[in-house]
C-alpha cells in the first residue's frame, strides 16, 4: 500500500445518520414491476393506480332484510294504525323483481337485493307483520319510512374511474377486496428485490463446518438473509469472497448484474486486509483531509480495482456507534451496501440503511421508507458516552400508556446474545455521557 493509500485510510469523513439514510434512500429507485394474481397481492405495493370500474354499489341495493316501499305510503303508518301494502314480488340477493314498486305495493327483498324502481325505501323485517288483502299477500308496516332509508344508492361509495389506491400503496386486505370488486384478477406491483448477501474474511468458516483455531462461522450472512426476508426481499447468497481487492470487484460487478442491491458484511474498517474499504476507496472524492486542507480527487486505478465507470461513492464513514465503518456507493445503477463484520454493528447497518433501501425498493414513498420512531422513558439509565450518535439494543415496553426502554446487556458491536430481544434502538445523541435513568429519548421500532 503506497503512502497516500495509507494516509486515505484513516481519512474517512463521517457523515450523520440522518443524512446517510437519505442518501441511501435517494439511490434506491424503485423499478422492476411484476403482475400477480389477486390472491397474492396484499403485503405488496401497487405499481400503479388502481380505479374503479363500475360506480359501486352498481345499483341501488337493500341494507338489510325487509319490504321495499314507497316511503309516501307509510307516511302516516304506526303500531296502532299500520300501513296495509300489497306484496307483488321477492327479491333475493343477485335477483332482479318482476315488477315496479307502484302506489300502495311492496316488495320483500333481501338483504344485498337490487330495489325494484317506484321503491325509495326499505322497512326492516322487524317493523312488519304479514298480512291478506284481498286474497293476496300483504304486509303490514307498523313504522313511518323515511326516503332513503336502508338503501345503498348506486355510487354511495365510488364513481366510476375514481382512484382508489395510486402507485406505492401498501396492500392491505380491505384494498385486495376493493381489487377484486372491481375485477382486477391480475395486479401490478413492485417486485420483490433480489437482495445479493456476500460475506468477506478469512477467518469465516461455513455454518455447517466445525469450528478451527482463530475462525469463526458465518452468521452473519443467514442473519442477513432473515433480516431481507423480513423485509419483503428476496436474499441471493453468494457466499464469502477472498480478501482479495481484483476478486472483489469481481463479485460485486457480478452481484449487482443479477440483482436489485447488494448487501456486504464485514471488511469495511481500518485493517490491512478489509477488502470492501480498499475496494470502495477509490471511488469519488478520497476521504476528508484534516481541518484546513482542501479535498483532492484520486483517479480509481490509483487507489482500488476498478469498478464500472459510473460508480459512485455515496459515504464510507456514518457517525454512529456501532457501526461507524458502514459505507454505501451505487455501482451501475445499483445500490452497494457494505455493513460491518460485528453482529451487533451489522444489525443495526441493516435496520437504519438496508431496511429502508429495501422498501423503496418495493415503492414505498422516501418518508414511508424511513424508520419508524417513538419517543420512550429510559429504564435503568445508559452511562456510557459517545463522540457519535449512539443506537443501543432495548427492550420496548408499555406501562399505563407510557413506552419504556430498557437497554438491553450484551450490547457491544460484536456481541450476539442480545439480538434476539431488540424489538427497538435507543437514539443517544452524542456526548461525553449516556443519559440518566427515566430520561426521555427518541428510540426506533423494530
Amino acid at each position: 500500500m503506497n503512502e497516500r493509500q495509507e494516509e486515505a485510510r484513516f481519512r474517512r469523513r463521517a457523515v450523520k445518520v440522518d443524512d446517510a439514510m437519505e442518501m441511501v434512500i435517494a439511490a434506491a429507485v424503485p423499478g422492476r414491476r411484476e403482475t400477480v394474481p389477486l390472491w397474492e397481492a396484499g403485503g405488496r405495493r401497487l405499481a400503479e393506480s388502481a380505479a374503479a370500474t363500475t360506480d359501486w354499489p352498481p345499483f341501488a341495493r337493500a341494507g338489510l332484510d325487509g319490504f321495499a316501499v314507497r316511503s309516501a305510503d307509510t307516511a302516516l303508518a304506526s303500531p296502532g294504525s299500520p300501513a296495509m301494502l300489497r306484496v307483488v314480488d321477492a327479491v333475493a340477493a343477485g335477483e332482479i323483481a318482476s315488477a315496479d314498486v307502484a302506489p300502495g305495493t311492496a316488495v320483500r327483498i333481501m338483504t344485498g337485493g337490487a330495489v325494484p324502481p317506484g321503491a325509495d325505501a326499505v322497512v326492516m323485517l322487524e317493523q312488519t307483520a304479514d298480512a291478506r288483502l284481498d286474497g293476496q299477500a300483504a304486509v303490514r308496516v307498523k313504522s313511518a319510512a323515511r326516503p332513503g332509508q336502508n338503501v345503498a344508492p348506486r355510487g354511495e361509495e365510488f364513481r366510476r374511474g375514481s382512484v382508489f389506491a395510486g402507485p406505492g400503496e401498501l396492500l392491505r386486505p380491505g384494498h385486495v377486496a376493493l381489487l377484486g370488486t372491481f375485477g382486477y384478477a391480475a395486479v401490478p406491483v413492485y417486485a420483490r428485490p433480489r437482495v445479493a448477501v456476500l460475506a468477506t474474511g478469512a477467518e469465516l468458516l461455513p455454518v455447517e463446518a466445525p469450528l478451527a483455531p482463530g475462525r469463526i462461522r458465518d452468521s452473519n450472512s443467514a442473519m442477513v438473509a432473515a433480516l431481507i426476508m423480513q423485509s419483503g426481499g428476496v436474499p441471493v447468497m453468494l457466499g464469502r469472497v477472498p480478501d482479495e481487492p481484483e476478486a472483489a470487484a469481481r463479485a460485486v460487478a457480478d452481484a449487482l448484474a443479477r440483482c436489485d442491491m447488494l448487501i456486504t458484511t464485514g471488511g469495511v474498517s481500518v485493517g490491512d486486509y478489509d477488502v470492501m474499504a480498499t475496494l470502495l476507496r477509490g471511488l469519488g472524492p478520497v476521504e476528508a483531509a484534516a481541518e484546513g486542507e482542501a479535498q483532492q480527487l484520486q483517479p480509481q486505478s490509483r487507489l482500488s480495482p476498478q469498478l464500472p465507470p459510473d460508480s459512485r461513492l455515496l459515504f464510507n464513514k456514518a457517525a454512529m456507534r456501532p457501526g461507524a465503518p458502514t459505507s454505501a456507493a451505487v455501482v451501475s445503477g445499483r445500490l452497494l451496501l457494505a455493513l460491518s463484520g460485528n453482529p451487533g454493528a451489522c444489525f443495526v447497518g441493516f435496520e437504519l440503511f438496508a431496511r429502508p433501501a429495501i422498501a423503496r425498493l418495493q415503492g414505498a414513498s422516501p418518508e414511508q421508507a424511513r424508520p419508524k420512531q417513538a419517543t420512550a422513558k429510559l429504564v435503568g439509565g445508559f452511562a456510557k458516552g459517545s463522540p457519535h450518535e449512539r443506537f443501543v439494543r432495548a427492550r420496548l415496553y408499555a406501562e399505563n400508556g407510557v413506552l419504556y426502554a430498557d437497554p438491553l446487556a450484551f450490547g457491544k458491536s460484536s456481541m450476539l446474545a442480545s439480538i434476539p430481544s431488540a424489538d427497538g434502538l435507543i437514539r443517544l445523541k452524542p456526548g461525553a455521557s449516556g443519559a440518566a435513568e427515566g430520561e426521555i429519548v427518541d428510540v426506533i421500532l423494530l
